[in-house]
């Protein structure tokens, strides 16, 4: 996060903080402001306030996590989980260095008195509350929470005391939560796993089936734009034991919230304006007209397959006009993004680069949408519906005939055809021409 920029995203209306390889770490939105809090894990407390300062304008508190004990955050730093939660000089510059709430959120010491200790230390810090996670560090959710050390945490300092642990064995329901908060004197309770599974478990008048909470949830996905993988880990949260049930192989299998979206039947005519708005607006900050990026001659293209015949790409005509002027093939090479997996792709015609400068969803329409940008700029036609026929792509192609082979078929032959003829190279598969 230290090395992020905060970005306003006009598009989806959020507030974005970018990393500088271009992954979203972390979006919200104006109408979480006053409710969201921004929990870190830390060893250091110049990088922390550097952080808490980035995003204090956009969020309602910062929480420190001093209780975690996956490796993954004991091995942060030098600093692991008895270090962090003896040293509280990160609180202290967080709560003088920002002007919204500091809180923290601790784990149990194998004593109470050792632990009432920490959270006296932690008290005088300045923090604003403290949730505490009744389980020992090497304890895991099959263990059962101690209830008598939060106890005595929330008898012993003034401030609010957050009881955390109570997923399963105690809070299934909202009715719960009031009994776990009693069992511990605690001020409130923090839920994880519960709220997981079925975020209705806040719900006064009681949980609502785990398909309806599924669909409310991807409607937010798709509006924000959440990326697709964090939306399979949540849903397949959701769907627990049935994980392994056909819709939840359905969610499995899919690569984008709209394939979720329509694996779960889902459909919302506001979600479908919001996506299209987004589109709309990625499109018309791009130039439509050719622009320079370095060697490469871009446009703002997306391959629109319901534009073109089943059997015509923008490829196949790009392939054919190249041999009809005796050129080399075109050569594609094609990246993914890491954030959202999406694909971008540059051809090379006659030592000349071009690409679409949106991203696809597949290696293949980033390569039809390269294509397509090659065609434009040289002027030559592409085969959409509607062109007058140009004799590139002979009428047996259009039909998808040839000698009783199909154009997929005919398209792998070339494939071999190309790589026997002309080497890839290294980490460079040669692309299937069509």
């Amino acid at each position: 996060m230290v090395q992020c920029q905060r970005v306003v995203n006009e598009v989806l209306e959020t507030v974005d903080f970018i990393a500088p390889d271009d992954r979203v770490m972390f979006r919200t939105c104006m109408r979480e402001k006053d409710r969201v809090v921004f929990q870190m894990g830390t060893a250091d407390p110049d990088r922390a306030l550097a952080v808490a300062r980035l995003v204090e304008k956009d969020v309602a508190a910062i929480d420190v996590n001093m209780g975690c004990p996956k490796e993954y955050s004991t091995k942060v730093s030098s600093c692991g989980f008895c270090c962090l939660s003896s040293e509280p000089q990160i609180l202290k510059k967080l709560v003088t260095g920002v002007s919204i709430p500091v809180t923290c959120k601790i784990r149990i010491l194998p004593s109470v008195e050792e632990t009432v200790s920490l959270v006296q230390r932690i008290e005088k810090t300045g923090i604003a509350a403290i949730a505490v996670h009744g389980r020992f560090k090497e304890e895991r959710p099959r263990h059962p929470v101690h209830c008598d050390y939060i106890q005595a945490v929330a008898g012993a300092v003034s401030i609010p005391v957050i009881a955390n642990g109570g997923s399963l064995d105690l809070v299934r329901t909202h009715a719960d939560v009031e009994e776990f908060r009693k069992a511990t004197s605690a001020s409130s309770v923090m839920l994880a796993r519960a709220a997981m599974w079925n975020a209705s478990v806040f719900r006064s008048q009681g949980l609502l089936p785990v398909e309806t909470v599924m669909e409310e949830y991807l409607r937010y996905a798709v509006q924000y734009d959440n990326h697709a993988f964090n939306t399979k880990y949540c849903l397949c949260q959701m769907l627990r034991d049935k994980v392994e049930s056909p819709l939840g192989k359905q969610v499995q299998a899919a690569q984008t919230n709209a394939e979720i979206r329509c694996s779960n039947h889902t459909r919302s005519s506001g979600v479908v304006v919001k996506s299209t708005k987004r589109d709309t607006l990625q499109r018309s900050s791009q130039p439509s007209c050719p622009v320079m990026d370095g060697d490469i001659i871009t446009m703002a293209i997306k391959f629109e397959r319901r534009e073109y015949p089943p059997q015509i790409t923008p490829k196949m005509f790009l392939l054919e006009w190249s041999r009809r002027e005796k050129l080399e093939q075109p050569r594609y090479k094609t990246v993914q993004r890491s954030q959202d997996r999406a694909f971008q792709s540059t051809v090379t015609v006659a030592k000349k680069k071009y690409r679409s400068s949106l991203w696809e969803k597949s290696k293949k329409f980033a390569e039809q949408a390269s294509a397509i940008v090659c065609l434009r700029v040289l002027g030559i036609p592409e085969g959409r519906l509607g062109e007058d026929d140009s004799g590139l792509v002979c009428k047996r192609k259009r039909e998808g005939r040839s000698n009783g082979n199909s154009e997929e078929e005919r398209g792998k032959k070339l494939h071999v055809e190309a790589e026997a003829s002309e080497p890839a190279a290294p980490n460079q598969p040669v692309s299937d021409p069509f």
